[in-house]
């Protein structure tokens, strides 16, 4: 075991898990926009029948897929990354797996689900005729 490199290992991860953090709060913000934007729209769905799960379902599936432009937007960056260091230093080992790219992908799924659950509860839980009175 090398201390130097376990320190380097951990202070990535702590950066990764900020980043994260920061990026799961951005996206929750601009989902309660998004529903508070659409507040009428959701009253006009509820009031013709739209059922709660579909209504959870449609921001959900919103902010999993900022989630995934995001997370596909940061791989690209770093498998070019990675292609520019291995070009510049041969010598310096970089991995860059598949098995890489699946949790990255997982892990964007998660945080746009977790992100997104919040915003997308008060949406679906909105009472038909408040939100058709809303502004």
């Amino acid at each position: 075991m090398d201390p130097i490199n376990d320190g380097i290992a951990t202070a990535g991860l702590v950066i990764t898990g900020l980043a994260l953090f920061v990026g799961a709060i951005g996206i929750m913000n601009l989902t309660y926009v998004s529903v508070k934007e659409r507040t009428r729209e959701i009253g006009t769905r509820k009031a013709l029948g739209a059922r709660k799960r579909s209504i959870l379902l449609q921001f959900l599936i919103e902010a999993v897929c900022i989630c995934l432009v995001g997370g596909v937007i940061g791989l690209a960056l770093t498998w070019g990354l990675a292609a520019g260091i291995a070009l510049a230093a041969p010598s310096f080992p970089i991995v860059f797996s598949p098995t890489v790219v699946f949790v990255a992908v997982d892990l964007a799924t998660a945080v746009g689900v977790a992100s997104g659950f919040a915003p997308a509860w008060s949406a679906s839980s909105l009472d038909p005729v408040e939100a058709l009175r809303y502004e």
